[in-house]
């Protein structure tokens, strides 16, 4: 899928492939750990391992279901990454003998609940890219300062979508029921993958917006975006790069509850400040929609399927950012995060204006 990117420069050419040396992810986990309690947290060190492969060498050394192990995200296989899981403390003192190549365990503390999906607050990236030139290496820098002012648009990246990226095709059929999958968890890692792809398309149409609205003048845009002047008018009035549209969902940011934007200053003040943010539809059941010229926008990435829908923020703002250039050895090197469900591969490809997988 060709899709709009929110930053302005030129594509930027360098090397980037996931690899462990390459690509570190840290978790950060929701809340502090007690220090006392049933449940041993580990804290662990994978590299080449999904989440799942990683619970399921754990399991098997302690001869125990791998639903017996907690966690709260899946983290890259083609990474050096460190999160935490959660399992019985009784199993502590087997666990002493414990060794795997690419598996260690660093640290342990104990916790009162197991940890479940979504226990995190964000997670923390090193990235280093390769092949930079002192040229790319400034527009580098540069966007990486706008990304930090701004913030990114929160598209879900091409490991949602499968090895050859097409599951939401597949996704789609399952959905309108036009073929089938046995399997629950598999079919619903493809229906998620068919409202992601949609949500992406919405998401890439309103960057155009955006990008129309910031490059053309108001007379000029009446016919091409099919909106009535003072609309535009206001739109264009609008300092943050990503526009906000009368009717759209709006969510308290990092989290919180929803509700219509109306287009006042105040909001527009509470977005520039990081405190509320758009949110975009993962469509479905029992999901509220957007309003106005916003759900006018949405309908054409819109459909009824029989999944539970929700709401994804559709812009996130990254922190702690940082850059280096390292001239010696043509790499630069990035350390920034990210809040939970988002990628740090689109962030990079933000950067390059470009596919990179």
């Amino acid at each position: 899928m060709d899709r709009f990117y929110s930053l302005d420069h030129s594509s930027i050419d360098f090397h980037f492939k996931q690899s462990p040396r390459d690509f570190v992810v840290e978790e950060i986990p929701l809340y502090e750990f007690s220090g006392e309690g049933e449940h041993l947290i580990l804290f662990v060190r994978k590299k080449s391992l999904t989440t799942p492969e990683l619970v399921g060498i754990f399991a098997r050394y302690l001869g125990i279901q791998n639903k017996e192990i907690g966690y709260a995200g899946l983290k890259d296989k083609h990474a050096m990454t460190k999160q935490y899981i959660s399992l019985h403390k009784k199993h502590e003192e087997m666990l002493e003998n414990f060794t795997h190549e690419n598996i260690k365990i660093i640290s342990k503390t104990y916790h009162n609940n197991k940890i479940r999906i979504g226990h995190l607050k964000g997670n923390r990236f090193y990235i280093k890219i390769k092949k930079v030139n002192p040229t790319s290496a400034a527009k580098i820098d540069e966007a990486l300062k706008k990304i930090s002012k701004f913030g990114m648009p929160n598209f879900f990246g091409y490991q949602r979508f499968g090895n050859d990226g097409d599951n939401h095709i597949l996704g789609e059929k399952i959905a309108k029921g036009e073929a089938r999958e046995r399997n629950p968890r598999v079919k619903k890692l493809l229906v998620n993958a068919y409202q992601s792809h949609l949500f992406n398309l919405w998401l890439s149409r309103r960057l155009e917006i955006s990008r129309l609205i910031n490059n053309f003048e108001v007379s000029e845009l009446e016919p091409i975006l099919n909106m009535p002047n003072d609309e535009v008018a206001k739109l264009k009035s609008q300092k943050h790069p990503f526009k906000l549209i009368s009717g759209d969902v709006m969510e308290h940011y990092p989290h919180g509850r929803l509700f219509d934007f109306e287009a006042t200053q105040e909001d527009l003040a509470r977005f520039n400040e990081r405190n509320i943010s758009p949110t975009g539809l993962l469509c479905g059941k029992k999901v509220k929609i957007a309003s106005g010229i916003a759900r006018t926008i949405e309908k054409d990435f819109d459909d009824e399927i029989n999944e539970d829908g929700a709401r994804r923020y559709a812009w996130v703002f990254p922190t702690d950012i940082e850059g280096r250039f390292i001239p010696v050895e043509a790499h630069y090197e990035m350390n920034f995060t990210l809040p939970k469900g988002s990628y740090a591969t689109v962030l990079i490809e933000e950067i390059a204006k470009r596919k990179i997988n």
